[in-house]
């Protein structure tokens, strides 16, 4: 019976690698792209785009770890059914239920693990993530991008139209004080400054207008500082049981909540599913595990979408119920009574 265990976790094994790893790199080049734009703001080193990826694994993992289950279940069970492994495990005694009672303890693990990853894991990776940009917003230098229009420095507008090493050259910066009163700065040379944790920007050889709905005025300086006066606020980092005590007052939480949870329940709630389709007498029946596995996942995100929308959470244990009823009524009819 063990053997037969190690069987069947061996050839689910390689099954399941076979398909997380490629969804899971896939996935992760969208994070990495969507991080990496993150430069365009602040300069972030090697080491820090790392980190800030690591960050971002439990939710690239809760996001494959359920696809990847019901494909590789799929695909193990339709496997096993062609090459008629399943006719020789029937042979040595073991029915259809005994092979999906394996498969469910499998399916316990994952959503398991899938529990702690969305209730403990994302929630302290999310908040070191933001905490780091936080810090990275407040302490690293600006990115200036010469010939960039749009661009901010505290309260101002700014345009550079070109970088030489670490001097900006061509430098406009343009701030509306009052609703009727505006300000222009020109400069021909600058560099940016930093004291204390304190960004600013020094202008050299320039001129400075200020605009009203009556009079403009000008003035000449050699040397100017303008300081980045938006203040960063420090990132506070919240326990995770507080963080989820505030579910029954935070409708958006709640939502989220019951979000993670029917993601969760995929991997347990698909196995019955999954398998009264794919586990099939070769001879007489077709492969469609394709159609199986479009079919579930999309079930399954569905229900998801719409609990996270309209779900409490007395609805999701029904539906949770009504879900794993209807899988096992499926295998019954389709699998269990003929194996």
């Amino acid at each position: 019976m063990d053997s037969i265990k190690g069987f069947i976790s061996s050839n689910f094994a390689k099954a399941f690698l076979t398909i997380f790893l490629p969804f899971f790199l896939i996935i992760s080049l969208v994070f990495l792209v969507k991080i990496s734009s993150l430069t365009n703001q602040i300069e972030i080193s090697f080491l820090e785009l790392l980190k800030l990826y690591a960050f971002s694994t439990p939710e690239i993992m809760f996001y494959t770890l359920p696809l990847s289950f019901v494909v590789a279940l799929a695909n193990l069970l339709m496997k096993l059914s062609q090459s008629n492994e399943l006719i020789a495990l029937y042979a040595l005694g073991l029915n259809a239920n005994s092979i999906v009672k394996k498969l469910l303890l499998l399916g316990v693990l994952f959503s398991g693990l899938l529990l702690v990853l969305s209730f403990l894991a994302m929630p302290l990776s999310k908040q070191y993530y933001k905490s780091l940009k936080a810090t990275k917003k407040s302490e690293a230098k600006l990115n200036i991008v010469p010939g960039k229009l749009g661009q901010k420095f505290g309260d101002y507008y700014i345009y550079i139209k070109e970088k030489k090493g670490e001097a900006f050259h061509d430098i406009v910066i343009y701030n509306r004080t009052q609703k009727d009163q505006e300000q222009f700065f020109s400069s021909q040379e600058g560099h940016l400054n930093k004291t204390y944790g304190v960004t600013s920007l020094e202008l050299i050889d320039g001129y400075g207008y200020t605009y009203t709905k009556d009079r403009l005025q000008q003035a000449k300086y050699q040397h100017l500082e303008v300081y980045d006066s938006s203040r960063q606020k420090p990132y506070n980092f919240e326990e995770i049981l507080s963080y989820w005590s505030q579910v029954r007052s935070d409708t958006k939480l709640m939502s989220k909540m019951l979000f993670f949870i029917s993601i969760s329940l995929i991997p347990l709630l698909s196995v019955y599913m999954v398998a009264a389709f794919t586990m099939i007498n070769p001879r007489y029946q077709s492969n469609r595990s394709f159609l199986v596995i479009f079919g579930v996942v999309f079930l399954f995100y569905f229900i998801a979408s719409l609990m996270r929308k309209f779900g409490s959470l007395p609805l999701l244990l029904v539906t949770s119920i009504t879900l794993t009823l209807i899988g096992y009524y499926l295998f019954r009819r389709r699998v269990a009574r003929y194996f």
